[in-house]
């Protein structure tokens, strides 16, 4: 099951030439994948960091850049869980405009306990996240 998000790109996302400069990409999706959290899988950021003391930090990115994105731009992230072992999450997110595809990526999370560690995926969470593996997971 997908999970969708709408972006507005904003002033504070563009460089000079008014497109939105690459590194504000991974603050988009990395809201994408935190919204996600809290609205799909029931377990916040603010959960898991500030209450219970883990974390979920973003193990691997992979991501290609098809067509800029410019100031007043509403992009469509799609998210969906692509790959799901014991202790990682793959996403793929692609991020589409108007006018076609403006971003494609795979990103990889980990369950990390309170001493730093990866640990596996707490059952609550890992259940959430095998209803949504994409039907085409690898």
């Amino acid at each position: 099951m997908t999970y969708r998000r709408v972006i507005p790109v904003e002033f504070n996302h563009c460089d000079p030439a008014g497109i939105v400069f690459y590194p504000r990409y991974f603050e988009m999706t990395n809201s994408v994948v935190e919204n996600f959290f809290a609205e799909v899988v029931g377990y916040s950021f603010r959960r898991i960091s500030l209450e219970e003391g883990r974390g979920v930090p973003t193990v691997r990115i992979e991501i290609d850049f098809r067509a800029p994105s410019r100031l007043g731009d509403r992009v469509e992230f799609a998210l969906d869980v692509a790959a799901l072992s014991s202790r990682s999450v793959t996403f793929r997110i692609t991020g589409r405009g108007d006018d076609g595809v403006r971003l494609t990526g795979r990103f990889t999370l980990v369950w990390v306990e309170k001493d730093g560690r990866a640990a596996p995926w707490p059952e609550e969470i890992r259940a959430r996240l095998k209803d949504h593996l994409a039907e085409d997971a690898a």
